[in-house]
């Protein structure tokens, strides 16, 4: 008995042994003090670093940041949910190991639980497992630093598993893994992940909904969606906190339907389109699912000392070292997105054995899979597919708060290995007789090998190697070298069609050769395993090699004050405004790390403040707009090109009286106006808040005075004195979803004026006026998450109890 469970457990053992092993061989430098350099991580070291200085000083959480694009919540940048009790079961999973090379072995322990649910067997389970788990895209979003979203896609699979195993009638097995493996992806906190995990999900209920009202199993369908009602439920009240806020936030950022009415052919409920689809992928480029360099790899790629690059660089006399350095980034991408880090590459027998399942499979769950796929491409093709693209921004519900659609690739990078490996395992169960077998083997054979085939002997029959992005390289590239990197771009797609050939033509034989009795099973289990390891490994090293690995003190302390910046620092104001020109001020994180910025890096920013700074700051440079922003201080170049601190004697301070008020009717006007006012003077107030000042009457008091006199990212207090009630303006951005105001600890209403600053009545007299930011939604989630992820966890001790005591009841 003994040992058949050992037997039986022996395959698992393994298979995290050799995940780890991978891991650890792939991730080396990070076990010799090094750290993988992220440039997104890099940023976010500068967006966080108020709130992250204020939790270290304090213990607490901010909540919201002044350092970023004059003020925003701190939700989508550092906030830590502590309620949560799941992040320790996040925990224990990631095995302590170093970031990212825990997201690697989430990837493949969460893919190898998929494939074991769908009863495939556990040694070729492995094999599926690295294969997903090396996708080129799993790797590229590391190197990038999109530590979250590869988080979300770790557990996208196992999540899979319990939905699966749910409509298959194991519905306590299935409600808890999808209870708890749902609860640990939506904490991984990258809620369009989540989104494409659902459609997927979507796309297999229906077929299941199709399947029940066919053989009419209603109760069987019936119980198994309350069960996953119910599952899916308490994973999203165990993280109530984040995703209340955020989705209370997101309705005021640029992912929210904006107020104005001006362009709306390409405005959504959420992102405009132009945004949402900047980076589509093309519809030839498909291709790099099967042939990674199908469309010339990344943006800047590496290339060898046999292109044809290097031979013209040498040939008009360019030194060979100096050679050898210019062909470390040459742009060999030639697709329509505006840049790339990569392909997205599945691997060609994933693609080979998917086209084998599609005729060996039978039954919905192969037409579920290809549905799922055929979707994620037509939608990842984006603007270069309007009518689909449009259609799901249009009338989707929340498809239009995500950004960049080629990223629903994620879709088929998770349906078609799961097909591939289904397929795979049942030539292994002998299930499909030898004939059918080699007959749709054949079939795929023509189809993917034939594929590869005609661009490894005819790349140049269907394109030329030509993008609308060489346009930008035509003004400092000659014309010779120009014609070399085309010339490369066509050897690279041929190179690797040859490559994704072989590797066919191997999988294709030890198939052949274990259906007609010349080969064992073992072997070929093997056979594949091995292939997943040489196919995937050398096509991600081109993304994220050991030159990538830095010190670990260059990731801690990412930025380097400039002269620039110890200048402005010298400044004891407590609160005012940096806007560095040095760069494009809305993809800039250094500055948020020393100062508090105008402008900033996020992907969420407040719609309002978007607009404002689009409209005056970005097209005409309104000094006045700068001004009733605080803007103390600009980075610009010097005559040296360095960055010199210019000081700004107009800004108008932290808070200031007004004389008057002009009410306009809505957004435009108000947007409109706020541009042509002196803002030190007269405030633009929307008419939606005249209540707040039908009793005021308007005067300036020239002797009053206020002052910031105390500041924290979280509380604001200030000190006035007025020998009349007065219209005050506060330098700090309108958020009404938590900002509270209080004169001498009364709490007090305030509204929005000029477009996005904070305005109050104040009385006249000596008073001490406070701003604090206090979410509910973030007080009172925090109590819901504490009780429902305490919940899931008994829940989920209180099921493997269960099993234990049936197991050795058993033995």
């Amino acid at each position: 008995m003994k040992n058949i469970q050992f037997k039986k457990l022996l395959p698992f053992v393994v298979a995290v042994l050799i995940f780890l092993g991978l891991t650890m061989a792939y991730f080396s430098p990070l076990f010799e003090g090094k750290v993988l350099r992220q440039d997104d991580i890099i940023r976010h070291k500068g967006m966080a670093k108020e709130i992250v200085d204020f939790r270290e000083a304090t213990g607490q959480e901010a909540l919201w940041t002044n350092s970023m694009f004059s003020g925003m919540p701190a939700y989508q940048i550092s906030v830590q949910y502590k309620k949560n009790l799941v992040q320790y079961i996040d925990s224990l999973l990631r095995l302590g190991l170093p970031r990212p090379a825990d997201m690697v072995f989430l990837y493949m322990i969460g893919f190898f639980i998929l494939l074991v649910a769908l009863g495939v067997n556990p040694w070729l389970s492995i094999a599926g497992a690295i294969i997903y788990g090396f996708s080129s895209y799993f790797f590229i979003i590391l190197e990038a630093g999109h530590n979250s979203k590869a988080h979300a896609i770790g557990y996208m699979a196992p999540a899979l598993a319990g939905i699966i195993l749910t409509y298959r009638g194991k519905y306590l097995l299935g409600g808890v893994i999808t209870l708890l493996f749902m609860a640990l992806q939506i904490r991984a906190g990258h809620p369009q992940m989540t989104y494409y995990l659902m459609m997927l999900v979507l796309v297999l209920g229906i077929l299941e909904l199709y399947e029940a009202v066919k053989s009419k199993h209603y109760l069987h369908f019936s119980k198994a969606t309350g069960i996953l009602f119910v599952a899916v439920l308490i994973a999203l009240l165990t993280n109530i906190t984040n995703l209340w806020a955020t989705w209370e936030y997101g309705k005021y950022t640029i992912r929210g339907k904006s107020e104005l009415t001006s362009e709306k052919e390409n405005r959504t409920s959420g992102l405009d389109k132009d945004y949402a689809t900047q980076w589509s992928y093309g519809i030839a480029e498909t291709g790099t699912l099967l042939i990674p360099n199908f469309h010339g790899g990344a943006s800047q790629a590496k290339l060898s000392e046999s292109s044809h690059v290097y031979d013209a660089l040498i040939q008009n006399n360019i030194p060979p070292k100096q050679a050898k350095e210019y062909i470390k980034a040459m742009p060999t991408y030639w697709g329509t997105q505006p840049f790339t880090s990569g392909p997205v590459y599945v691997g060609a027998i994933v693609v080979f054995m998917f086209v084998f399942g599609l005729f060996a499979i039978k039954g919905r769950f192969k037409w579920w899979l290809l549905l799922a796929t055929l979707l994620s491409i037509m939608l990842a093709w984006g603007k270069n597919f309007p009518l689909l693209t449009n259609l799901f921004l249009d009338y989707f519900p929340g498809y239009n708060k995500f950004r960049a659609v080629s990223m629903t690739l994620v879709i088929a990078e998770v349906a078609m290995p799961i097909l591939a490996f289904v397929a795979l395992n049942e030539i292994f169960k002998s299930s499909i007789d030898k004939k059918s077998i080699l007959k749709n083997l054949t079939y795929a054979l023509y189809i993917v090998g034939g594929f590869c085939l005609i661009f490894a002997l005819l790349p140049g029959i269907f394109f030329d190697f030509t993008s609308p992005n060489d346009i930008q390289y035509k003004q400092g590239y000659p014309e010779w070298l120009l014609d070399a990197i085309i010339l490369d771009r066509g050897k690279l797609m041929r190179l690797d069609a040859l490559r994704s050939l072989s590797f066919i033509l191997i999988t294709a034989g030890g198939i052949w050769a274990y259906v007609s009795g010349k080969l064992k099973k073992s072997y070929l289990l093997a056979l594949i395993i091995l292939i997943a390891v040489i196919d995937m490994w050398p096509v991600d090293r081109r993304y994220v090699d050991e030159s990538d690995f830095i010190k670990k003190s260059s990731m801690e302390k990412p930025f380097t004050k400039s002269l620039a910046d110890e200048f402005i620092l010298k400044d004891t104001d407590p609160n005012y405004r940096v806007l560095n020109v040095m760069s494009d001020p809305f993809k800039d994180a250094q500055t948020s790390y020393f100062h508090k910025s105008i402008g900033g890096y996020h992907g969420a920013k407040l719609r309002r403040y978007q607009e404002l700074y689009d409209h005056h700051v970005g097209a005409g440079f309104n000094m006045e707009i700068l001004n009733m922003l605080n803007t103390k201080y600009f980075i610009q170049p010097g005559k040296d090109k360095k960055p010199v601190a210019v000081p700004n004697m107009e800004a108008l301070g932290n808070a200031w009286f007004v004389n008057d008020y002009l009410l306009v009717d809505n957004a435009d006007e108000e947007l409109e106006k706020v541009g042509e006012i002196k803002p030190a003077d007269v405030a633009v107030i929307d008419k939606r808040f005249k209540s707040f000042i039908e009793n005021y009457t308007p005067g300036r008091d020239s002797t009053g005075q206020i002052k910031l006199i105390e500041y924290a990212p979280n509380k604001l207090v200030y000190q006035s004195n007025t020998t009349k009630d007065q219209l005050t303006v506060f330098s700090e951005i309108y958020y009404e979803k938590g900002w509270n105001a209080y004169v001498d600890g009364e709490l007090i209403p305030h509204f929005r004026v000029d477009y996005v600053l904070r305005g109050m009545i104040l009385p006249a007299g000596k008073h001490m006026v406070e701003f604090k930011f206090e979410p509910k939604v973030y007080y009172v989630g925090e109590k819901i998450s504490l009780a429902s992820s305490l919940l899931l966890i008994l829940m989920v001790l209180g099921y493997v109890a269960f099993e234990v005591r049936n197991f050795l009841k058993k033995s």
